[in-house]
């Protein structure tokens, strides 16, 4: 139920390869004011059109205000992040549907209410990411605090199932917008400050994330506060995160589609005009008098010219591969992460035991899920090579807790279980990250990244429509583990024989290149005169030659 907002971000490289030359002839990198830099979720990097670059000579500026600018405003909006990620009935909200004071049966929350999130966030996770670039990211970010009250007022006032359902669709949408915070940030700031800024928001929401579970946890636990209290002060959190949005600045810039406008303002800006715009200015009033058709304009566009790009990701093994377990992985991941706590409410029912743990097990599992993502930059090893086994081990020891986890009547099991397998995750997540957005621009790094959470969720939505939802299979869900447990399995075992047949390849043309290298100097030695039998006729006829021409 309770949906992970780490998952999926991390630093990544501003390298090029050869999948985007030929998006480079489209774009090309423009410096930009400290207050207005470029974007995208987390990692991406606004570019320009190469014909409609304007000079480095001709920004203008900075003033001597703007940097301080930059840094409030990204202060207020990791603030934003930090206390829009506040609540502390989220880990417990499994059990209280299940509990007296909602008296829905496991049945219910498993085949009825809890599939609605997945559909939901598969229906609107197009449109808010369109609309976050063609808004301008504020919008979507109210969008989503309504969505988030929304879901608290329905816990606390609503009774039947069919307002239940509701609530998991507008946590759907709530999930589908948060793409619109992790873009916004980068347009306050310049390329030269996107690493650090990423860093900042990243943080910020952990720590959120963090005081969350924990604070539900003394609540529980300490205050024994009841499931509607702790709900209602939920519902104050992200009230007061709804107003912070109301209050967020409206960025000039975005990825896609208010490329025209900002390139405008700032030709607007620049006070003389070239040397050759002197000399010519005809030309220049011809161009601007005979703008292209709008079909030209469209097909032209960055987002149609990265569309056309996307083509080239599936020709590059390395990109492929990552992209693949990006869509397969995360969609294990977030099945088990939506059916974990009713897992544990069926080993542990919150009903018959007033000590429940939920809050502090997501908090421990935060830490440890940061602590590994961190640990996975300082990984050095030959990715191209050993891709496959790292990714068939770690996906394998993710199938063998799913297994503990199924079959387990120890509820401490099923937490430390549940812990390892977030952090195992999380452990890949970054170096995923790096591998497909280091071989990407920017804007075609944020475009593969949508595809590649699109068909995750759509694949997730089949399994969910198979074996979870009452018009399929209506597993319950220790059934629904085993089935996991399955997928994850058959995935191991691709990845291990992907990862033999890899490494065997590389083995093999390596030994091919040594017994080349050693046949070549072999052949050098056994030979020697006649090397320089072959060499030293021609110095000598050269000599010759010399000699003869210099003669009188």
């Amino acid at each position: 139920m309770v949906a992970d907002n780490t998952a999926g971000s991390g630093d990544q490289s501003e390298g090029d390869s050869p999948v985007s030359t030929k998006s480079s002839r489209y774009l090309e990198m423009e410096p930009a004011s400290e207050d207005n830099g470029r974007h995208e979720n987390g990692d991406m990097e606004m570019a320009v059109s190469a014909s409609e670059t304007l000079s480095p000579s001709n920004v203008v500026p900075e003033k001597a205000g703007e940097p301080r600018k930059w840094m409030w405003s990204v202060m207020f909006l990791c603030f934003y992040g930090f206390m829009a990620s506040i609540k502390p009935g989220e880990p417990f909200i499994t059990p209280y549907l299940l509990s007296l004071e909602k008296n829905f049966t496991r049945e219910q929350v498993t085949n009825e209410v809890t599939p609605v999130l997945t559909y939901s966030y598969m229906a609107v996770l197009v449109p808010a990411f369109l609309l976050t670039d063609f808004l301008r990211y504020k919008p979507v970010l109210i969008i989503q605090g309504i969505s988030q009250v929304a879901v608290w007022l329905i816990l606390l006032l609503g009774s039947s199932l069919i307002e239940m359902q509701f609530m998991e669709f507008f946590y759907g949408v709530t999930m589908a917008c948060r793409v619109a915070y992790s873009s916004y940030i980068f347009s306050l700031v310049s390329p030269l400050l996107y690493q650090r800024v990423a860093g900042y928001s990243r943080t910020s929401v952990l720590l959120g994330v963090f005081t969350s579970s924990v604070l539900g946890q003394l609540c529980k636990s300490v205050g024994e506060v009841s499931y509607y209290t702790l709900n209602a002060i939920s519902l104050g959190f992200v009230s007061f995160g709804l107003l912070l949005s109301l209050c967020l600045p409206w960025p000039k810039r975005s990825l896609f589609f208010n490329r025209k406008e900002e390139q405008r303002e700032l030709a607007a800006s620049v006070s003389t005009k070239s040397e050759l715009d002197k000399i010519n200015p005809k030309e220049d009033g011809s161009s601007s008098a005979a703008p292209p058709c709008s079909a030209s304009r469209w097909r032209d566009s960055v987002f149609v010219q990265m569309l056309l790009e996307v083509r080239n990701v599936v020709k590059n093994p390395n990109l492929r591969l990552w992209s693949l377990w990006w869509v397969f992985n995360s969609t294990g991941y977030y099945l088990v992460l939506f059916y974990v706590h009713i897992l544990w409410d069926k080993v542990y029912p919150a009903s018959e035991n007033k000590k429940v743990y939920n809050g502090g097990v997501e908090a421990v599992s935060t830490l440890l899920s940061a602590a590994t993502s961190f640990i996975a930059g300082y990984v050095k090893i030959r990715w191209n090579i050993w891709s496959e086994l790292v990714i068939g081990v770690i996906t394998a020891m993710q199938a063998g807790l799913l297994l503990l986890m199924a079959n387990t009547p120890n509820i401490w099991v099923c937490y430390t279980s549940y812990i390892l397998f977030r952090s195992f995750y999380q452990f890949l997540v970054p170096i995923a990250t790096f591998q497909i957005a280091s071989s990407l621009t920017k804007e075609l790094c944020a475009l593969v990244f949508g595809i590649n959470t699109f068909l995750a969720i759509i694949l997730k939505s089949i399994i969910i429509l198979i074996f979870s939802d009452k018009r399929g299979l209506a597993l319950d869900v220790h059934s629904q583990f085993l089935v996991y447990f399955i997928y994850l399995t058959i995935l191991a075992v691709v990845y291990l024989v992907c990862a033999a047949v890899v490494i065997t390849c590389h083995y093999r043309n390596q030994n091919r290149r040594r017994d080349g290298t050693n046949d070549q100097t072999t052949s050098i030695e056994l030979s020697p005169a006649a090397a320089n039998s072959e060499t030293e006729p021609l110095s000598n006829s050269t000599k010759c030659q010399e000699i003869k021409g210099t003669s009188p």
